[in-house]
């Protein structure tokens, strides 16, 4: 059985800026942002070169951010949810689908199969961004699970109120915070992706101190509560043991599903599990492996994604759910 083990060169991609398919390639239109979010104007102020720009630093503006970019860029209008929770820039979010429409345009010739395309994004969010997005640039219809009852009725709430996303997205409540899988996917149900954005932390202390290196970074000033600043509950940035954790466990259950998934996949933030994590995905059996790196401003992650299928199983798939399904053409 050959395998890709600890993802190999040959498959391991650099990437040095947003995805070429992403829509904010370039700097944000202020001007038509504001036209569709005036309260966006508010919290506009010059960078150290004297140019007008938002105001990273007050969550009120990063929400009013990504309300405008939604609306303008992709058509999303009705976007809203609690203010405890966690506010997802909107182009980092928009990479990793695209670089997941990659992966699949890889394994069909060249072409990003979307028509009756199925994703399970687990923890989705009370903002439902990655579905959200999902139906809009690739028309993939989407099962989104979370631990918590409160961002689950937020996410439905988005969806009921945007024509283009009813029938789309399914918003399941995951009962079990150990499971995964277990409980949302249905015996008879396929996934062609499943993706993930764990939580970063190990403790809600550890998740304080960056937070707080987070805001001093924007301001350049020293900041006594971040919590003013940025929110997110506890679901969404800690984990008992931290990310590698996380995904450790994700993966040991994610063989249970083999056979109902073709990739499955995580973005992993820091890069000294990675060997880690390869470690476990070798162990328990995977036919391949493969790591996608994205870059978003200074930022650096990386998608980790993962299959059972063997070459053979892998044809029939293709055979069955994507050969006769319509296409989008390479870029």
């Amino acid at each position: 059985m050959k395998r890709n083990k600890k993802a190999g060169p040959k498959k391991k991609k650099k990437a040095k800026r947003l995805h070429e398919r992403n829509r904010n390639q370039d700097r944000y239109d202020l001007e038509a942002l504001i036209e569709v979010k005036p309260e966006l104007k508010e919290y506009l102020k010059p960078n150290k070169h004297g140019v007008e720009t938002v105001d990273f630093s007050q969550a009120p503006a990063v929400k009013l951010l990504n309300q405008a970019i939604l609306s303008h860029y992709y058509g999303v209008v009705n976007w809203d949810f609690p203010p405890k929770y966690l506010c997802p820039p909107i182009p980092g979010r928009a990479d990793y689908l695209h670089y997941l429409a990659d992966l699949l345009r890889e394994d069909n010739y060249g072409k990003i199969p979307t028509k009756g395309i199925k994703v399970l994004d687990i923890g989705t969010g009370a903002s439902c961004i990655y579905p959200v997005i999902g139906v809009t640039e690739y028309n993939w219809n989407f099962i989104a699970s979370d631990v918590n009852p409160e961002a689950v009725h937020s996410a439905k709430n988005i969806v009921d109120n945007n024509p283009s996303l009813i029938r789309k997205i399914d918003c399941r409540l995951q009962k079990d915070p150990n499971s995964f899988f277990n409980g949302v996917v249905k015996s008879a149900e396929n996934f062609d992706l499943t993706m993930c954005n764990p939580p970063f932390h190990a403790s809600i202390e550890e998740a304080r101190e960056g937070n707080m290196r987070k805001v001093q970074n924007l301001t350049g000033k020293e900041v006594l509560n971040p919590r003013r600043n940025f929110s997110g509950v506890r679901e969404e940035l800690v984990y008992e043991g931290g990310e590698y954790a996380f995904i450790k466990a994700m993966i040991n259950e994610s063989k249970i599903f083999a056979d109902q998934c073709f990739w499955f996949s995580t973005l992993v933030s820091k890069k000294t599990n990675l060997d880690k994590i390869y470690t476990v995905l070798d162990a328990i059996g995977t036919q391949e492996v493969r790591t996608l790196d994205m870059a978003t401003g200074n930022k650096t992650s990386r998608i980790v994604a993962w299959t059972f299928l063997s070459p053979e199983l892998q044809q029939d798939w293709k055979k069955s759910r994507w050969s006769k399904k319509k296409s989008t053409e390479e870029e």
